[in-house]
């Protein structure tokens, strides 16, 4: 397995896909990185030498990118000042529900978790 930036990618994909499993980094950013490097894309992870897992390594320094642990503290820290400032957005953090304007009354289930049936006691209670 090659290791890039503290995370085993798989070796069995191409070179473009295998860096895509680096937080941080997508598809375009990926492309660029092995255009620098100077690698095809169409290579596989288990066919690079050391010099070329050097490469990318160094390219990816030298582009100054937050990825890993670096990016997930960073935003983190973001949401934590949103929080502490006592924004609105931080306050729907704390919540666990959508930042962003989207509508809770139907959807969001991603943010609110699995539902929580409210209602229906007196019924139970009468058995």
């Amino acid at each position: 397995m090659a290791r890039i930036a503290g995370v085993d990618i798989p070796t069995e994909k191409r070179i473009e896909i295998a860096l895509t499993y680096i937080n941080g980094i997508g598809l375009t950013i990926s492309q660029k990185i092995l255009k620098t490097a100077g690698i095809d894309l169409n290579t596989r992870v288990k066919e690079l030498n050391e010099a070329q897992l050097a490469s990318i390594r160094n390219t990816l320094d030298g582009m100054h990118l937050q990825v890993e642990g670096e990016l997930k503290r960073s935003v983190n820290q973001n949401i934590r000042r949103l929080i502490d400032i006592k924004s609105y957005r931080g306050s729907r953090h704390k919540a666990g529900l959508p930042t962003r304007g989207q509508r809770t009354r139907s959807n969001a289930r991603t943010r609110k978790g699995k539902r929580k049936t409210v209602g229906g006691l007196k019924r139970k209670i009468a058995k």
